[in-house]
């Protein structure tokens, strides 16, 4: 046969198969249909977990899920409903049992954080940036948080507080100012976020910025990270569809080119701060480095955050390119205000909802007024130190963590190749699975039966217990302090593992600081006490229409304080 009759053979064969194709498209297209939904069913041998059955279809149910803003409390009903284990995709499965926790989440287990990141990250100049957050690459964040995790380290929260202090004491003056006796009340959510941006702008580059002062949303940023979560939630269910949209590979393209701008306003929110602290050299040539080269005249020795990236970067320049050290003052942007503000809100929210613990919290915090433990009694302000002193506090925070954990979706890992044993379950490789802080938070083993009240009480050793040891019986206590010890073994509103949130540290200075500074200051109240506010899940669950009001509260003091001689003292 030659070569002539194997391409009329060939021809013809292409012919007929176009002519079936043409006569037959629709069955074919169901039939390739069916397939497709019968391999995501079977897939991996998820079909033997429960859930909803479109999910176990398309992860198109994930997405309008989260599209209505409260899967944290779908999930919840889910567990409930079919147990600790449960599918919420083709692929996914969702954990509740706190055994699973060490196994996806523990050092050195293979486990890495799905595409859900990647949807999360800027863009400058048409390139992602991966951060220690968003990056799916354990290797690249093992050497990337090498580089700076002295920068957050508790030693280094000494250096912070005046940062700290600094905007507190504003915050302090500007709610007296705006809000005391204001009948109109405060937006409490979008004050504390402006506060919580502030803070963090004074402590990555020595200068605020400016939300507190002017009572506004600088640049719209709080406005615009606010719409890019309500993108970045339902999207991230399948990431796939951020290539098509934000990160399309034109449109980036494009934007490398110079044709467009793909600068994510967040980024030009870091790099206009960036330029604030460092002098706008480096942004006036845009094919010039990110950052000011090594001998640029940069006080690296300054405390704040910035200077500790760029020293890192003169530390490991192999590593620590100006990108990344850009990439780590977007990312305190990002996400450094938005928990933290979340976190802060559900402190006082119920506080406010709870009138015997808000009592209880006074009452310590007055008693360690009048026995002189605090250093400042003109301004209110509570010390880091001073804090930790403070039992009551750390219950109602931790309380607040529990009941309102920022993060409302499970927390993304892939499957090793080899596959894992998680909670009793092999699952093969591969496979996302993840545990979301909104189902771990309330196990009634852990927590107790009333997982569902705020009781701060829970967090601390009653008196009974205290008195059984005084007496010389002291397991009471003991199991006690061991249920105490489990529980803060379970809190997850931080993460867990080595991808525990680096900003921890810094966040929990924040909130330990204000939560006791405002309540020595004001009394707080609900503008409408029957008004519930709204919660929003945009993969962090913020808090929408808490209005509060605030009366100036008389500073409790030492008996025979004075305060001029206190003033003079400090000078000293």
């Amino acid at each position: 046969m030659n070569s002539s009759d194997e391409a009329a053979r060939g021809g013809a064969s292409r012919s007929l198969l176009l002519s079936v194709i043409t006569q037959y498209w629709l069955p074919i297209i169901i039939a390739v249909g069916v397939g497709w939904l019968g391999k995501n069913r079977f897939n991996n041998g998820l079909n033997r977990y429960p859930g909803p059955l479109l999910a176990s279809f398309t992860d198109w149910w994930r997405v309008w899920d989260v599209y209505g803003q409260r899967p944290e409390i779908t999930h919840q009903k889910l567990h409930a409903k079919h147990g600790d284990v449960v599918r919420l995709g083709p692929n996914s499965l969702s954990f509740a049992d706190p055994k699973a926790l060490k196994t996806i989440y523990g050092l050195n287990k293979g486990f890495v954080k799905s595409d859900f990141y990647v949807v999360q990250q800027s863009v400058v100049k048409g390139h992602s940036l991966a951060s220690l957050f968003s990056t799916t690459d354990n290797d690249f964040h093992s050497q990337f948080r090498r580089c700076v995790n002295a920068a957050f380290s508790m030693s280094a929260l000494v250096q912070y507080e005046p940062f700290v202090d600094n905007t507190t004491k504003i915050f302090l003056d500007q709610t007296e100012r705006l809000f005391a006796n204001n009948i109109d009340g405060c937006d409490f959510t979008k004050w504390l976020q402006f506060y919580a941006f502030d803070v963090i702008g004074e402590i990555t580059y020595s200068k605020r910025h400016g939300f507190i002062e002017k009572n506004e949303d600088i640049d719209g940023i709080v406005s615009y990270l606010s719409k890019l979560f309500l993108y970045v939630a339902p999207i991230g269910q399948i990431p796939f569809l951020d290539r098509l949209l934000l990160k399309n590979p034109i449109y980036l393209k494009l934007s490398q080119w110079g044709f467009i701008d793909s600068t994510f306003p967040v980024a030009k929110f870091a790099r206009t701060r960036m330029a604030e602290r460092l002098g706008p050299g480096y942004l006036n040539d845009p094919k010039g480095p990110l950052l000011p080269v090594a001998d640029a005249k940069v006080d690296t020795k300054s405390p704040d955050l910035l200077s500790k990236f760029l020293a890192a970067r003169e530390v490991r320049p192999d590593f620590m390119s100006d990108t990344l050290v850009q990439t780590m003052a977007v990312s305190m942007a990002f996400a450094g205000s938005e928990t933290t503000a979340i976190s802060l809100g559900s402190v006082f929210y119920y506080l406010l909802r709870n009138p015997a613990a808000l009592d209880t919290l006074r009452r310590e915090l007055d008693g360690a007024a009048r026995r002189g433990d605090f250093s400042d009694y003109e301004t209110g302000l509570v010390t880091w130190g001073e804090s930790q002193k403070l039992p009551y506090l750390d219950a109602c925070i931790k309380e607040a963590f529990r009941m309102h954990p920022a993060a409302g979706l499970p927390l993304e890992r892939i499957v090793p190749p080899q596959g894992a044993e998680i909670a009793g379950h092999f699952v093969k490789g591969g496979t996302i699975v993840g545990c979301s802080a909104w189902i771990i938070h309330r196990r009634p083993e852990i927590w107790g039966e009333d997982v569902e009240a705020y009781r701060p009480e829970r967090w601390l050793v009653d008196e009974e217990a205290a008195k059984a040891a005084a007496v010389g019986s002291p397991e009471q206590r003991e199991e006690q302090e061991k249920k105490i010890r489990e529980m803060n073994g379970m809190m997850f509103q931080f993460g867990m593992g080595s991808r525990t949130c680096i900003g921890k540290n810094i966040s929990l200075l924040e909130i330990y600081k204000v939560v006791p500074s405002l309540l020595r200051r004001f009394e707080i109240r609900f503008k409408d006490p029957n008004e519930e506010w709204k919660l929003v899940n945009a993969w962090f669950v913020k808090q929408q229409n808490f209005q509060a009001m605030f009366e100036p509260r008389e500073m409790v003091r030492p008996e025979g304080y004075d305060a001029e001689k206190r003033a003079a003292s400090t000078h000293a």
